[in-house]
């Protein structure tokens, strides 16, 4: 086995402070980040970072942020504007071939902007006319179901719930957000499993935990606050398991900032005991074979089966029918191994699972959710402290828009309330979500799009379909903080509404204002920014939508400016209208760190059909991946029988393998920072990564030229590349490539039947080595790849 580059230093540390302090320069945001910098996730008037929905710590540090959050609040705290003189340089056609960097780097947005065709250019407009702009385009639609309204889970909850309230008075449920594409077998699932689709843990749970168990997930990249408290929980006798079809570098050690014994003295605490290196999709079948074992050696929680669940019958009979032989196909794990795992989860008296968007981004992303409960389930581990289901959720406040009703499916329970307290009807019929509204823009059933945050197009598969379909609509309408690729693609009218950001302070008429977010762990906690907006021509999400509201709707009963004015008001609301929130304003105030949404689960209370826990059985066969790639290299190797040159050499072949996509540890989402991915060594984003035996094998080069494709479900052929080959720590038969640029490949028609997730983490591809002739070493510029 050829030994693999490894980053050689502990997760965090000094070049985490280092490449932060860097960051902070680049975006010329160092006097401003700095300080907000102070004020993140500090309780008495601090904000909540965007960085990530790991919850806050209880207790009163100086310090509590990570190197992800400082680059986030830098982006957003940068001094260069994205103004009216910016635009003025750049036609909108030069700046859709900017790079996401490039964009993410082009300043804040700090005044209204309408897209002038003549000019292509976007040029300054007015608030009032922007709205009324947008008013007569929405009204003029044949029905608001022709309109969509997504949202980022970067708004936080006062302007989420205002949001949908204003949308569904306009009349529809056209509500997808971006949980759509991260989350949504979590929400669907756990919610089918165990009555709510939220974690049954708190962060006090992981100080007694005795086992975790983290499946698809890099915490030293996408949330850093994780790792303190894997490290103490390492610390306290806890064993750590790793379930990734790559050996992430940043999980080996971690070296704690605010530890003076690690910075000075070069001190590290250890994290992950084991990794089990998986094959890409192979995560059902190793839960398959951990849930056979414990019931085949009466391992598990009879007593809590018997009480709390129900469809163990079900299950039981169809684990009977898996056989080994299936299981070590499904997950390339060999029985000894599944075993040994096995046996240490029968020995835990405490077991927490967790998990982030490599168990959820799969065709079978709502099985993996279903087999992670069903194997909690099975060992009595729901409503134990210390032990439970622990999704951990990138936006810090995903959740908290959930929970304030921003759903294209909402509860019937949900619309009744709102009838209720605002006395007028909701519209009942299901509405579109991310994969819905996206396929339905593409076909031209939209005419106006309206996104509060996020970068819809760039985040979703068919990139380019959507981007182009934007061109097709009435309106565009963007409210957010920065320039992105799903604003470049104007329709008959575009416009920009510039907001105000999470670390900025919000001042009305009624005084400065703070609103709330919800983290992973059901907390609801105060977010008040502390510095002065960027500019004078900015507004709060809160008075955007209560602007648009009053245009739109015209005269209402309902306060829409008062509750601008005072989110005092909103929260009211809130508490009359969504359970779980009574008495907000003071509950709020009441403690530090706000207070915890009740969870009927952790309580063992099952708000499900049966009125237990239900154990589901998986509606994919555990070799679903396996046979998929079987299936790809027959058809190729019948096509290359046919056609090959028999000259050819072997190792120029094309060779099928299972494709994820991975994020930097260099971006947030579709935000990149930078081309620098520490712990992977790597300084570019054409890469395709692949464990360096089978480069050898192929007889292939580090370096090497590349290109992936992809056969969608119109077996329409994709294609991503000149790519440059690069040695990474990952399963056989499978390589990585980054995100958003491959998205691509990805298809709307691939995903999960219940939840619509996109199978961003799972997807056959074929592999070619490019020869010189093909591209020149400069057809592949720094940073991009290309796409065909």
């Amino acid at each position: 086995m050829r030994k693999i580059p490894i980053y050689s230093h502990p997760a965090a540390g000094w070049p985490a402070l280092v490449a932060s302090t860097r960051k902070l320069m680049d975006y010329k945001s160092f006097l401003r980040g700095s300080l907000s910098v102070l004020q993140s996730n500090q309780p008495d008037g601090g904000f909540d970072c965007p960085g990530c929905a790991w919850p806050d710590h209880k207790s009163h540090k100086t310090l509590d942020v990570c190197e992800t959050g400082i680059k986030v609040l830098a982006s957003e705290t940068m001094s260069v504007k994205a103004d009216a003189q910016f635009f003025a340089r750049h036609t909108v056609t030069e700046l859709q071939g900017w790079s996401g960097y490039e964009l993410e780097h082009s300043g804040r947005l700090s005044e209204p902007m309408r897209y002038d065709a003549k000019q292509d250019k976007y040029l300054p407009i007015a608030w009032d006319d922007a709205y009324q702009i947008i008013a007569d385009e929405l009204n003029k639609l044949a029905s608001p179901d022709e309109a969509l309204f997504y949202t980022s889970g970067r708004v936080t909850n006062e302007p989420a719930f205002l949001y949908q309230l204003f949308v569904r008075c306009y009349g529809t449920n056209n509500l997808p957000d971006c949980s759509n594409m991260c989350h949504e077998p979590t929400s669907v699932m756990l919610g089918k499993q165990l009555g709510v689709g939220k974690a049954t843990v708190m962060l006090e749970d992981f100080e007694q935990a005795k086992l975790i168990i983290m499946f698809g997930q890099n915490p030293a990249t996408n949330h850093p606050r994780m790792l303190e408290m894997l490290a103490h929980a390492h610390k306290q006798g806890c064993k750590i398991i790793s379930v990734n079809p790559m050996r992430e570098q940043g999980l080996s050690a971690f070296r704690n900032p605010q530890k003076p014994s690690h910075m000075a003295a070069g001190q590290s605490d250890a994290m992950v005991d084991d990794v089990v290196q998986i094959q890409i999709g192979g995560d059902a079948a190793l839960l398959t074979g951990l849930a056979k074992w414990l019931i085949d050696n009466n391992k598990i929680d009879e007593r809590f089966i018997a009480e709390h669940t129900s469809g163990y019958e079900p299950l039981q009979q169809w684990l009977d029918q898996q056989t080994w032989a299936d299981i070590e196909l499904g997950c390339g794990i060999e029985q000894a191994q599944i075993v040994a795992l096995a046996k240490q989860v029968a020995a835990s008296p405490k077991t927490i699972c967790t998990w982030g968007m490599g168990i959820t981004q799969h065709v079978q992303g709502d099985d993996n959710v279903a087999m992670i409960t069903n194997l909690l389930l099975l060992m009595g581990m729901i409503g134990v402290d210390g032990a439970g289901a622990s999704p951990v959720r990138g936006h810090s406040n995903v959740q908290g828009d959930r929970t304030m009703g921003v759903h294209e499916r909402p509860k019937q329970e949900l619309l009744d309330s709102l009838e209720r307290v605002f006395e007028r009807e909701m519209p009942r019929e299901d509405g579109f979500d991310v994969v819905g509204g996206a396929k339905a823009l593409i076909e031209g059933k939209l005419k106006a799009f309206v996104s509060m945050g996020g970068n819809y197009a760039v985040a979703a598969p068919d990139m380019s379909a959507i981007q182009q379909a934007l061109t097709t609509t009435q309106l565009n309408v963007f409210v957010g903080t920065k320039l992105n690729g799903t604003m470049l693609y104007p329709g008959a009218n575009n416009i920009i509404l510039p907001c105000i950001s999470r670390t900025e302070k919000i001042i009305t008429k009624k005084g400065e204002q703070f609103a709330t977010t919800e983290d992973s762990m059901c907390q609801v906690s105060r977010s008040q920014g502390n510095l002065k907006p960027i500019s004078k021509d900015i507004k709060s999400e809160v008075q955007i939508i209560a602007d648009l509201a009053a245009y739109v709707l015209g005269d209402s009963d309902i306060p829409w400016q008062a509750m601008s004015q005072d989110f005092d008001i909103i929260r009211d609301y809130v508490a009359q209208a969504i359970d779980g929130f009574e008495d907000f304003n003071h509950r709020v105030r009441e403690a530090d760190r706000g207070f915890h949404l009740y969870h009927p689960a952790r309580h063992r209370v099952w708000n499900t059909d049966s009125g237990k826990a239900q154990f589901e059985v998986p509606k994919y066969p555990i070799t679903f991946v396996a046979r998929q790639m079987a299936e790809a290299s027959e058809d190729l190797q019948a096509e290359i029988d046919h056609s090959l040159d028999e000259n050819a050499a072997a190792n120029d072949l094309q060779k099928v393998w299972q494709l994820t996509s991975v994020r930097s540890h260099d971006q947030f989402n579709t935000m990149i920072f930078g081309h620098q991915d520490r712990y992977r060594q790597t300084e570019r984003r054409d890469v395709l990564f692949m464990h360096p035996d089978e480069i050898s094998r192929l007889g292939w080069q580090k370096g090497d030229k590349v290109t992936i494709s992809r056969q969608d479900s119109h077996e329409k052929m994709r294609t991503l590349g000149p790519l440059v080959l690069t040695e990474m720590d990952i399963a056989a038969n499978a390589v990585a490539a980054y995100y958003p640029e491959c998205n691509d490949l990805f298809d709307l028609d691939t995903h999960a039947p219940s939840s619509h997730i996109p199978a961003y983490k799972s997807s056959t591809v074929i592999v070619e080595r490019v020869s010189t002739e093909q591209v020149s070493q400069d057809s592949v510029a720094k940073g991009h790849a290309v796409s065909a």
